[in-house]
């Protein structure tokens, strides 16, 4: 049994669906390392990320399928969840036979387990848009903390962007280590693996 595994980027992702189809290969898994399991049963198949690549799948996705069926792909990707790499390929597999209409096709277990988790997606980052609540640090530097069970952090970012655009701060995602940090002008995702906890200011304490 093949198992491809890559480097946990979307982009990686998108280029494990391109060597798939150029090798006409059919694995059960597709892993990033960080979930990459000891099997003796499966053959392990490292995937580099190539741009080029990844970019010509994330065009056929949009134009041959539909920019609906893009969105889907993403948010299923930023589930993490274990079974996300495989449900996407048989997915976009489906989606260049069936094309622009294939999102009407829940009878398809394909489609209707890919709608399931973007909805489960969808519906944290709404939820953290109305929980996030922001404290002003003593270098008039605003920090909020989530531990959201999905990846979100890059969808919610926006959002503050625009309501917060005259503000410095980061929201903290303390479950990866990551944080989405805005600087009055633009956000960025960033590690971030805070050695102590911050210092709000006196009002905040």
């Amino acid at each position: 049994m093949l198992s491809y595994i890559y480097d946990g980027s979307f982009e990686g992702l998108l280029t494990c669906i391109y060597e798939a189809y150029y090798r006409k290969e059919s694995p059960v898994k597709i892993l990033g390392k960080e979930e990459e399991q000891e099997n003796l049963l499966l053959q392990k198949v490292y995937i580099d990320t190539n741009e080029e690549k990844a970019d010509k799948v994330y065009n056929a996705i949009r134009t041959k399928i539909s920019p609906k069926a893009l969105h889907n792909v993403f948010y299923v990707f930023l589930s993490e969840s274990e079974e996300s790499g495989i449900m996407i390929l048989k997915y976009i597999q489906l989606g260049f036979k069936l094309g622009k209409d294939i999102d009407e096709h829940l009878a398809e277990d394909r489609v209707l387990h890919m709608h399931k988790l973007v909805k489960k997606v969808w519906r944290e980052e709404h939820f953290l848009l109305g929980l996030i609540r922001f404290k002003k640090l003593h270098e008039n530097f605003y920090y909020a903390s989530i531990e959201p069970e999905y990846h979100v952090l890059g969808l919610v970012a926006p959002h503050f962007a625009k309501r917060m655009a005259d503000q410095n701060w980061v929201i903290h995602d303390i479950k990866r280590n990551m944080g989405a940090v805005y600087n009055q002008q633009e956000w960025t995702l960033q590690d971030m693996n805070l050695k102590e906890p911050p210092r709000f200011g006196q009002e905040e304490e």
